[in-house]
């Protein structure tokens, strides 16, 4: 079938659960003498392109283990970024490298045919589209997205995007894709927390009709031609990351976007926060980042406490936002909460053994495996957020937030789902906010007003509040920032339902470190590279293979560790690569452990 449906079909039926669980090491493409950089998959997905620190560019047939081609691309430092042109018939390969310099080759003979040397720093990644025959972008650490047309003459090229009029001459773009349901939105990663969308049909035809425009040539001396007109960009950012942003610059800590993609329907954007975690966009539903709303008083009985009712369920309703919540004035039905199934009860009280052994991602999963299939128990979302803020990874206080949030439209007397969202607040540097919700659980739950937790979170706002670093951060501009509702429907409960994102597969995809991984087009099958100067591919292995030495047993101990590498000091850092052990540090160090099984340089794989 070569219908627009067959690699949906295809997608589905290939890629599941039980072939996750066995993906293995199936073969090592030997050809490169370097790191390999980057991999790129044909359309077909039965051809795959690698670039390489040799300066080489080699065509696998990856099905049967060959090499088709290997070509010197006639650059002069480390490639970075492969592509096939659409509708070139995989004649046409296009490579960006650290030379600054975009060269095109035509692989049926051997030959580099157009040579583009526009950009003044290293070309990070390359972008096509099937919609745009003969075009495509590249992006680089000039700060500079650049437009091409093989249809010209001139060897020149445009610049689309100039990062450096918005964020200054030192921001560096590191990765761009275009949306594969509609070509016309280009989605570009670069310094800093933000991921950017463009639609790039506005802003060509933006410049159009300043040229066509009678007053075009006429210009005065504080005139400033704008380079992209209003709504060509939309801006995504993982809710906790801008307020945490000076915290991590006084910490050394570099936040960059070192890869972006979208779902195959074009409806998500998946991006690699280099320095950070690994994030999933909903483009559908658009959404500020959560915080919480001045309430409106509210006094109750407090019949349904922590997810269990103990009379009519009956209480002060909560009205939902976009970005978080106003409880509302009149009075609301709560239903009670449905006992759990035995199966999940048991799965629940699994979970609640983990917490009290301290083993929180333990905790956090089985949490997450009893929630996706009881959505509306708002007590698992509230113990998942008590386990995430346990765990404080980066990121952890926010998705303790959101299940905050979730417990309480749940039931809007989860007394410590309300406790909890305050101290989310404050963690996360809403401390205004993280005030407003105070007081309004100290009116919602009198009784609880002057209790030991209740009071050391008070002397910790407050002490917050009128610290001289908070006031010297408040005049920069880089305080908390109150972020209100856009017009969205008034619930999140459809929005937050999301996947376990429960770790099911650590593989070791490198001796060091991964550069890169492409899933094939269609099938259960992986191509990653990185230091080691091979290509891995990796696919089910059969039932019957029970020795697969490539897989890491000890998934928690990975994420552990990975974790620990992005708080490190960047000295430390840079020592233990160097082969020196560290002991003794503090907790928000390379963690104090002997174990030097770093996680850099595996492939972990999650639930799509």
């Amino acid at each position: 079938l070569q219908e627009r449906g067959a690699l949906g079909f295809e997608r589905h039926y290939h890629v599941t659960d039980p072939f996750i669980r066995r993906l293995g090491l199936e073969a090592e493409l030997q050809g490169h003498s370097g790191c390999v950089n980057c991999l790129e998959w044909n359309e077909k997905g039965d051809l795959l392109a690698s670039g390489s620190d040799d300066q080489h560019t080699i065509v696998w047939d990856p099905l049967h283990h060959k090499k088709l081609l290997s070509m010197h691309t006639g650059h002069t430092a480390n490639i970075f970024s492969v592509k096939f042109l659409p509708h070139s018939g995989d004649r046409i390969l296009i490579t960006g490298a650290a030379d600054s310099k975009v060269h095109v080759h035509d692989l049926t003979v051997k030959e580099t045919i157009h040579m583009f040397g526009d950009h003044t720093n290293r070309v990070k990644r390359i972008a096509t589209a099937p919609m745009w025959p003969n075009t495509f972008w590249s992006a680089a650490e000039d700060g500079l997205i650049r437009q091409y047309d093989l249809r010209e003459n001139s060897k020149r090229s445009e610049v689309l995007i100039d990062l450096t009029e918005y964020c200054g001459q030192l921001v560096e773009a590191k990765c761009l894709t275009v949306n594969p349901q509609d070509n016309n939105y280009l989605a570009v990663g670069a310094s800093g927390p933000f991921v950017r969308l463009y639609d790039i049909r506005m802003i060509h035809n933006h410049r159009k009709s300043m040229k066509q425009s009678p007053s075009a040539g006429v210009h005065t001396f504080c005139d400033r031609q704008k380079p992209l007109p209003d709504g060509a960009a939309q801006y995504y950012v993982a809710g906790h990351l801008p307020v945490k942003l000076p915290d991590y610059n006084n910490r050394l800590r570099v936040l960059v976007a070192t890869y972006v993609t979208f779902s195959p329907d074009g409806t998500e954007l998946l991006v690699n926060m280099g320095g950070e975690q690994v994030y999933l966009f909903d483009l559908t539903y658009k959404q500020r980042p959560y915080t919480f709303l001045l309430p409106k008083k509210c006094h109750t009985s407090g019949e349904v406490q922590n997810g269990k009712t103990s009379t009519n369920g009956v209480s002060n309703g909560i009205h939902l936002h976009s970005n978080g919540f106003r409880l509302s004035e009149g009075r609301a039905h709560v239903s009670p909460q449905v006992e759990l199934p035995p199966y999940l009860e048991r799965i629940k009280q699994q979970a609640n053994e983990a917490f009290a052994c301290q083993l929180w991602t333990q905790a956090i999963q089985l949490y997450s495996k009893a929630v996706q299939k009881a959505p509306n128990n708002a007590m698992l979302y509230g113990n998942r957020a008590a386990a995430y803020m346990k765990r404080k990874w980066d990121g952890d206080h926010y998705d303790a937030l959101r299940d905050c949030l979730k417990a309480i439209s749940l039931n809007p007397c989860h007394l410590k789902a309300h406790f909890r969202l305050a101290r989310c607040l404050f963690e996360l540097k809403y401390v205004a906010e993280a005030l407003e919700c105070l007081d309004d659980f100290k009116g919602k739950f009198p009784e609880q007003a002057h209790s030991s937790a209740c009071d050391a979170l008070d002397r910790d706002i407050n002490a917050a509040l009128f610290s001289k670093s908070d006031n010297a951060e408040d005049k920069k501009g880089g305080g908390p920032i109150r972020l209100r509702a856009t017009g969205r429907k008034d619930s999140i409960s459809e929005d937050e339902m999301k996947e376990t994102t429960n770790l099911v597969r650590v593989l070791q995809g490198d001796e060091s470190i991964v550069n890169c991984l492409q899933p094939h087009p269609s099938y259960c099958f992986l191509a990653t590279s990185g230091i080691d100067p091979v290509v891995r591919l990796w696919n089910p292995r059969p039932e019957s293979e029970t020795l697969n030495g490539r897989v890491v047993v000890d998934m928690e101990g990975a994420s552990q560790a990975n974790q620990r590498r992005m708080n490190a000091d960047p000295l430390e850092v840079m020592l233990l690569n160097m082969g020196y052990r560290i002991t003794g540090l503090t907790s928000g160090g390379a963690g104090g452990s002997d174990d030097e099984d770093s996680s850099e340089g595996q492939v972990q794989c999650r639930p799509s």
